[in-house]
């Protein structure tokens, strides 16, 4: 009698043994196949965030086993998977549309291809999904998907690939032959996650060929196992074949295409031109190893028609054609920001920076007045230092961006540069008696505020005077005998703090003559 040992695949081997006298060797064989799996690391759970993937462009509809013979635990595990297998992809009407199908007593849509096209709107959308419960009909949800992959009411597009995933514990109550006959006759790519003990003869049938990349048996808390396996062969359905741009600004756009060529068996030719005025068109040519081009100083708004023209001196090629739209122009400076101001300088800078800008003029001067000064600055720049400033000024600044199409646009701010920082002189100490001290020092320069005067003890706490500028002594108490303190003064102006200036002062010893020994430090 011969025996197959199923449920394996997700490991990559299949066992075949003439009888049970053999089943230990069988289970040594399974072990040891899992170890080596797990040791060389290969189609390892992912971890961390996974690189966005574009370039790619279709239709991908899950066919989820929603019914009774599943649990609530393996439910929710397949829709982690789904996410999973989906995270890195890139949706959008010209990228990836994906939809859910349950299947239940009656085929139900979750949503329609169109509905979510963005990954955060997608991985809320499998969270809320919901399990129906009722008959594994899983005939009746192909044929209900045959319908849904082909219509414009679901959103599915046409002329583009179309991929069909369907997640099963192996069990339906119909017959699936034939529906996944119809998808597979009118182009859908099938790939089939088996999470109980399938029949593995009905299912590499069901599913596309060869069976080795499209049929995957695994146990549901060891799909992780597969997820970039499975990816990776979706990406080889539905990566994009064909010119399209990407990157699209106002000013420019980077067209891709599919190797067609090689350095030694040709090039191409790019023509491009504005749909509106075809007179207009363009000629590039490019090496038959590119397999991309950014063209830019490009009209905003506006819809170019692309064609690109394999030249192979060994096979014929057909052309490729695009249209593609360039972006509305943005507007800049949309914000202007003031900071790092001191008494003679401050930077300025601006958002956005878009492509199109060929430079930037600032143009500044102090309120009230006429005079004003100009800086050119270039258009990748988005800052620069404003010097030469007089102190405790205010300054009108206005940026203005000059587009390469001859346009400017302007906006204006204000800026303040700081006073002129002061350091105050001839810090100076008198004895008052037991632990008390005089600190007195000479004004400082400018408008100033006050004073601030900061005291740190040897032991005890440290204090912080705040007193009016006419002031120019304090009395500090509480200085042990024994003991060196830090006395610092600074002087407080309106937009900033002036340079302090401190000395170390050393109480004598209560046995020593009355007095004290104060010199400077930084």
């Amino acid at each position: 009698m011969e025996m197959t040992v199923e449920g394996s695949r997700a490991f990559g081997f299949k066992v075949v043994y003439p009888g049970p006298g053999f089943a230990m060797l069988v289970k040594t064989v399974i072990s040891l196949g899992l170890w080596l799996h797990f040791a060389a690391g290969q189609n390892a759970p992912e971890r961390g965030p996974q690189p966005s993937v574009s370039n790619s462009e279709g239709d991908l509809l899950f066919l989820l086993d929603s019914s009774g013979s599943v649990s609530y635990y393996e439910f929710s595990k397949v829709k982690e998977f789904i996410w999973d297998l989906l995270r890195p992809f890139t949706f959008g009407p010209k990228d990836v549309q994906t939809s859910i199908i349950h299947i239940s007593t009656t085929p139900t849509m979750e949503f329609p291809f169109d509905r979510y096209l963005s990954s955060g709107t997608v991985q809320q959308a499998i969270r809320d999904t919901r399990q129906l419960m009722g008959d594994t009909n899983t005939g009746q949800a192909l044929s209900y998907a045959k319908e849904k992959f082909f219509s414009d009411g679901a959103g599915a597009r046409p002329d583009v690939p179309k991929v069909l995933v369907w997640v099963t514990d192996g069990f339906s109550t119909d017959d699936i032959s034939e529906p996944m006959q119809l998808l597979k006759d009118m182009g859908v790519t099938v790939f089939i996650v088996s999470t109980g003990r399938g029949n593995y003869l009905e299912l590499s049938a069901a599913a596309s060929q060869p069976p080795e990349k499209h049929l995957h048996f695994v146990d549901v808390d060891d799909l992780p196992i597969i997820t970039k396996e499975l990816r990776d062969a979706i990406l080889d359905v539905i990566q994009a074949n064909r010119l399209h741009a990407v990157d699209i600004t106002s000013s420019s756009f980077r067209l891709t295409w599919p190797q067609l060529l090689s350095q030694e068996t040709g090039y191409y030719t790019l023509e491009y031109a504005p749909a509106g005025d075809l007179a207009r068109k363009r000629t590039t040519q490019v090496s038959g190893a590119h397999t991309s081009l950014t063209l830019s100083n490009l009209a905003p708004e506006t819809a170019y028609e692309v064609v690109l023209i394999p030249e192979s001196n060994i096979h014929y090629f057909p052309p490729q054609a695009t249209r593609v739209t360039t972006l509305a122009e943005e507007i800049t400076p949309a914000q202007i920001f003031i900071s790092e101001s001191g008494p003679h300088s401050f930077q300025v800078s601006w958002a956005p920076v878009p492509e199109s800008v060929m430079g930037y003029q600032i143009l500044y001067g102090p309120l009230p007045g006429n005079s004003a000064k100009l800086l050119e600055v270039d258009g990748k720049q988005n800052s620069t230092v404003v010097e030469n400033l007089a102190p405790n000024t205010t300054y009108l600044v206005t940026v203005t961006a000059v587009y390469n199409s001859g346009k400017e646009r302007s906006l204006s701010a204000k800026a303040c540069t700081q006073e002129e920082g002061s350091k105050v002189r001839h810090l100076r100490f008198e004895d008052m008696g037991p632990n008390t001290l005089k600190a007195s020092w000479d004004a400082a320069d400018g408008k100033v505020l006050g004073y601030r005067v900061r005291c740190r003890r040897q032991t005890g706490p440290s204090s912080v005077l705040s007193v009016s500028p006419q002031v120019h002594s304090v009395l500090l108490t509480d200085l042990a005998s024994g003991t060196t303190n830090k006395v610092c003064v600074k002087p407080v102006y309106k937009n900033q703090a002036g340079k302090g200036l401190c000395r170390l002062v050393h109480m004598q010893p209560a046995t020593d003559a009355r007095g004290y020994n104060h010199r400077p430090t930084a």
